[in-house]
């Protein structure tokens, strides 16, 4: 894992212009190289169902979450608002994977979601947008 690279802010439909790289087995959306992406959303299927699968829906679309022990074992539950940090993982023919590091649930907080909406816009207009316009 190289820290260097930051946990990228992003929705879940930028992903769809990702691609995967050779060099420190990082991914490249434009200019701009990741390992760790950064989402918030709902919660819409949580694991221990009859489809294992914790599913995250940011309102622009779907990513899978693959929970370690030390996540899984908590009281998630489908329509909790959470924030997730974790290592993307290209899957064809399937959602976006997402291996989880960190994931805390902000339903206590009902103005995040409007807040994370204009905290991935600025973060695109002010770091992302100028590197994606060079290597375009």
């Amino acid at each position: 894992m190289d820290y260097s690279l930051a946990a990228v802010k992003m929705l879940c439909s930028q992903l769809r212009d990702a691609k995967p790289t050779s060099s420190q087995n990082a991914t490249a959306l434009g200019g701009v190289l990741f390992q760790r992406a950064w989402f918030q959303g709902v919660l819409v299927s949580v694991s221990g169902g009859g489809d294992d699968r914790t599913i995250l829906d940011d309102g622009t679309g779907l990513v899978e979450l693959g929970l370690t022990s030390e996540f899984a074992l908590r009281q998630w539950k489908s329509g909790m608002y959470v924030m997730v940090v974790g290592v993307y993982h290209f899957r064809t023919g399937e959602i976006p994977l997402l291996k989880v590091h960190k994931m805390v649930g902000l339903s206590g907080s009902p103005d995040r979601e409007a807040m994370w909406y204009l905290e991935v816009m600025d973060a695109y207009r002010l770091f992302y947008e100028p590197l994606i316009q060079e290597f375009s």
